[in-house]
């Protein structure tokens, strides 16, 4: 099967790794940073709740994914997120090594950021993802596996897949989009993660772990069944030739 590498060589070694871990974690801090910020800006502003604030953080998080993932897919893919890093190890576009340098690299950016953002706000505390009231932990987990899912399903439809139909440049913006609207649809119930790297920073710095697993296994389970599924049933096989055209063009 033709593979898509997403993050350059496979060898964890070669300068190509160190460089790529180095952009993950600063792609990583900065999403993290303009994340968590929108969030604490939203809090303090106009009583921070109902949904202007969260229009607010939903579009802060659809801007800085599209640009981040933009910036970063040419040198380690721009993943910024452990599910992505394991939706695509699961579908054999990055190795193991290397994804788990890229998570270590990926929770340092975040916890970085929001220790950063806690210092500039005056001591803030820096918001942790957390479950609404009425929601249970397994409803929780679920809602998180579907977003990202719906995630992971996005970056292999129109980044990873070497048939995706939209222009170079379009695929992180359409990535943005669907991050946004996830939060959208499930920022009031589970806090629409989707990334553990994102609720591990301000988890670290508020040292808040209530429910914390959810906002692990939830997005690295839809990660991992998305990178699944689609290498599975959507990937076409590279051993197929095709027939030479007929003379009268079929």
């Amino acid at each position: 099967m033709a593979k898509i590498t997403l993050g350059g060589s496979d060898e964890p070694t070669q300068p190509d790794c160190i460089r790529a871990a180095f952009a993950e974690f600063i792609l990583t801090f900065l999403f993290v940073f303009a994340g968590v910020g929108s969030a604490m800006a939203a809090a303090t502003l106009a009583g921070g709740g109902g949904i202007a604030g969260l229009t607010a953080v939903a579009a802060a998080h659809t801007l800085v994914v599209a640009v981040m993932i933009s910036a970063g897919l040419h040198i380690s893919g721009g993943h910024l997120n452990p599910a992505v890093t394991l939706g695509l190890l699961v579908g054999g576009r990055i190795s193991v090594v290397r994804s788990a340098i890229y998570i270590v690299a990926q929770l340092l950016g975040s916890y970085l950021a929001c220790l950063l953002l806690k210092y500039l706000t005056g001591g803030l505390a820096t918001p942790v993802h957390a479950l609404a009231s009425g929601v249970g932990a397994i409803q929780g987990l679920v809602m998180e596996v579907v977003l990202t899912f719906s995630l992971l399903f996005t970056v292999y439809g129109t980044v990873a897949d070497a048939r995706k139909i939209v222009p170079d440049g379009v695929g992180p913006l359409l990535v943005g989009l669907v991050v946004g609207a996830n939060i959208l649809a499930g920022g009031p119930f589970s806090g629409a993660s989707m990334n553990p790297a994102r609720s591990f920073g301000p988890a670290l710095v508020s040292w808040d772990w209530t429910d914390h697993w959810v906002y692990w296994v939830g997005p690295l389970v839809g990660g991992a069944l998305a990178g699944l599924v689609y290498d599975t049933f959507f990937i076409v096989q590279g051993t197929h030739v095709p027939l030479p055209a007929s003379e009268e063009g079929f």
